[in-house]
């Protein structure tokens, strides 16, 4: 089947989802927002619907991310390119991880962000929200965590503001969600989704990024 478009996915566990590293269609885009939002597009355009990729990778960082860059999005050559990462910068940082010796996760997204718009000045860049929510399993480190994931994500609203890009905020609607439920309902271990908590980035990046003028 020929596409019309390629939206690529990339970011850390999250948007991995567990997938498969072969051409298996029933495991290439893992089990979540990534593989619940290409379920959507298709119901929706059918044959006009995007290739959707997934590239994300368990335990990266913005600077794990920055490394691969070449071969895991510029030769993709995506129309569309949608990034969440940040999680695993704050974990290296706050739990004293030799990795976290240097807090790259400005200036590596920001590079990442440079080369993209000199390579694929047509993409649209798709910047989202990383969050967390305080559960037992992030509780110990609360208070060093949630200050170094508050500043990830005014970074992240800046760097969309500074390269133009599209961004997805996600931390609002996890804490609304907490008055439907316990934060562990939504993100079991505080920071990788439940099913529930696929779903509600699975809306909102459909909401802010995707509309019919833009189906194609």
């Amino acid at each position: 089947m020929s596409h019309t478009s390629t939206l690529l996915f990339i970011g850390d566990s999250i948007t991995d989802g567990n997938r498969g590293r072969n051409n298996d269609p029933n495991h290439i885009l893992g089990h979540g927002f990534v593989f619940m939002i290409a379920g959507r597009l298709g119901l929706e355009l059918g044959g006009e619907a995007p290739l959707v990729v997934n590239r994300g990778v368990s335990g990266d960082r913005a600077s794990d991310l920055y490394g691969r860059w070449n071969e895991d999005c510029l030769a993709v050559k995506p129309d569309i390119v949608s990034i969440l990462v940040g999680v695993n910068d704050a974990l290296a940082v706050v739990a004293g991880d030799d990795r976290g010796a240097s807090d790259r996760f400005e200036r590596a997204y920001g590079h990442l962000l440079e080369e993209t718009r000199l390579a694929l000045p047509q993409a649209r860049i798709v910047l989202c929200e990383p969050f967390t929510l305080r559960t037992p399993a992030t509780e110990d480190r609360w208070a060093a965590w949630e200050p170094k994931m508050a500043e990830y994500r005014r970074t992240v609203r800046s760097l969309a503001d500074r390269h133009r890009a599209v961004f997805v905020p996600l931390q609002d609607l996890f804490d609304a969600a907490c008055s439907r439920g316990p934060a562990e309902f939504w993100l079991w271990d505080g920071v990788h989704p439940t099913a529930a908590g696929h779903e509600l980035i699975a809306r909102r990046w459909m909401d802010r990024v995707w509309s019919p003028s833009q189906a194609r």
